[in-house]
């Protein structure tokens, strides 16, 4: 999909030289991705102490069990 935006080009520079990066494509999409990651491990640790646990729940057997 092509887009058209007007950023700051003193940060591409600087995104360039410390991911490696050889375009500014790979810059943005480095960001998005991680941007995604991010966001969505934040949403599990704010579960945490919001879930009841089992405390007899055995995931190994329930991992062997065919």
């Amino acid at each position: 999909m092509a887009t058209n935006l007007a950023l700051d080009d003193n940060l591409f520079v600087k995104a360039k030289k410390i991911g490696g990066f050889k375009t500014k494509k790979e810059a943005v999409t480095f960001a998005l991705v991680d941007f995604i990651k991010k966001t969505q491990q934040q949403k599990i640790v704010n579960l945490f102490g919001k879930i009841n646990i089992d405390q007899s729940y055995n995931y190994k057997a329930y991992r062997n069990k065919k």
